[in-house]
């Protein structure tokens, strides 16, 4: 018997977590609660200090020292319909996900910038770049795909910028990212168990005569209706890393109400590392047969590896300020998510075979437009929208760890000055989800030789809804 587990299988969500806020995958909440005013449409305007994250040459407009500090309230709301998994012997595993989504999620930003002289402005930033927090429980239809998933990251960004006469202006930064995981999912054992008894019963068969023979008849029997009562094991993973990347910004300032930027941020390269934990006290209420499918299973406490390399992504953005009041503004960012293509996990030390997820994805392209309105002196109104796509080709490579799909953001927001040294940014965003449809079967099972697999399908429909809140305060010496 061989029941498998994927302690790692959510982390092919991480391959899509690219660290810019405007590529897709699973995104957490904002960088910048003045651009989420835009749909994150405002990276030439660079209207504050988290210009840092959009386009550090934007930091080259900024006077004296500016602090910024606040974060995005995430609200999700996401819903899904079985319409058909399997296990890999085709046996309905059955349970429902409810409320698997948390109710709220926090993600803090924190910026600064400081002006050394005509030419230099040196900033920082401390963002977090994604993350994901999903509990389907243990009872769902999808268990042996995931049953929970915790992604956090943080990523520290120095920068800084020169601007070389009144058009040009470049910036630079370097990014230190912190990733951790902690993971878990169902162990099909009732499979393997109906698997061995129809193709190899020897197994069992001298399971059972052992504890006659050692514990009597009645053991026996009890350890028979245990074993054919088996229900399912479980394990959990945790696991970090720090990767290191760059960003770089180029501003052209055309003349005072126009300006156009281009922006870089390159991958970053993890090794998630970790520990798995295997749990199979819970299979039955009879400890001599939690006992044998544990060892049956060939499964042992280890390590845990996935190496992966985010997307790098390439951004065009313009401002236009179109008179006193009125000024408009857009992004278009690509993400080079095709260089993900299948992952492999890996568990060493041991010589178990590694878990591939098929994923081949397709690269993405964002586009926001957004646009500011000055009320008064004291109040400056934003709006914006933004589409963008998902790099899952379709239901069959779509996995429930990352039910992604094309997505539409519309946005309002505004900054209100409560001092000439002061002020505070609101925004409200409205994320709407195409209805994202799973069809995934993992192609190595229990009974395959040479890699890990549970072997299961996970059939069904997502539906997913998100709204943000931010709220940021701003400071100016």
């Amino acid at each position: 018997m061989k029941p498998q587990y994927l302690p790692l299988i959510i982390a092919a969500a991480l391959a899509g977590l690219s660290t810019n806020a405007a590529a897709s995958g699973y995104r957490f909440g904002s960088q910048s609660v003045s651009g989420q005013g835009t749909a994150d449409a405002n990276a030439a305007e660079a209207a504050d200090a988290s210009t840092i994250f959009y386009n550090p040459a934007g930091l080259s407009r900024l006077e004296g020292t500016q602090l910024l500090g606040g974060g995005t309230l995430v609200l999700p709301h996401s819903s899904f319909q079985d319409t058909g998994s399997r296990t890999f012997t085709n046996r309905v595993p059955g349970g429902t996900a409810k409320d698997y989504a948390p109710d709220a999620v926090f993600a803090p930003a924190l910026y600064a910038s400081k002006k050394l002289n005509d030419q230099w402005t040196a900033g920082f930033g401390l963002f977090v770049p994604y993350g994901a927090k999903l509990d389907y429980g243990n009872s769902w239809s999808g268990r042996y795909a995931i049953s929970n998933i915790k992604l956090e990251a943080i990523a520290l960004n120095p920068s800084v910028a020169f601007k070389l006469n009144e058009h040009h202006s470049f910036g630079f930064g370097v990014t230190a990212e912190y990733m951790k995981a902690e993971l878990g999912q169902a162990v099909d054992v009732p499979g393997s168990v109906a698997f061995l008894a129809q193709h190899a019963p020897a197994a069992s068969t001298a399971f059972i005569t052992n504890i006659a023979r050692t514990q009597g008849l009645a053991a026996a029997q009890a350890a028979t209706v245990a074993l054919r009562g088996a229900k399912d094991g479980h394990a959990e993973m945790d696991g970090d890393d720090w990767g290191f990347g760059f960003n770089l910004g180029y501003l052209y300032q055309m003349n005072e109400a126009t300006r156009f930027g281009v922006s870089y941020r390159s991958s970053i390269s993890h090794k998630l590392k970790g520990n798995t934990v295997w749990d199979f006290s819970q299979v039955s209420n009879n400890a001599a047969v939690n006992a044998f499918i544990a060892a049956a299973s060939n499964k042992v406490n280890s390590g845990a590896l996935v190496e992966l390399r985010t997307p790098e992504t390439v951004s065009l953005n313009a401002f236009h300020q179109m008179d006193e009041r009125w000024a408009l503004m857009g992004d278009v960012t690509w993400t080079r998510t095709s260089r993900l293509q299948n992952l492999d996990i890996q568990f060493p030390p041991t010589a178990e075979g590694a878990e591939r997820i098929r994923q081949q994805w397709k690269d993405t392209t964002r586009v926001s437009l957004g646009a500011n309105y000055k009320y008064s002196d004291s109040l400056l109104l934003r709006a914006g929208v933004a589409h963008d796509e998902a790099p899952v080709r379709g239901p069959e490579l779509r996995h429930a760890a990352l039910p992604d799909s094309d997505r539409m953001q519309y946005s309002i927001g505004a900054n209100w000055k409560l001092s000439p040294n002061a002020s505070l940014d609101l925004a409200y965003s409205y994320i709407d989800f195409k209805d994202a449809a799973v069809n995934y079967t993992n192609q190595c099972s229990p009974v395959t030789a040479g890699c890990t697999g549970n072997g299961e399908t996970t059939r069904g429909l997502f539906k997913t809804r998100m709204q943000l809140l931010g709220l940021a305060y701003n400071y100016k010496f």
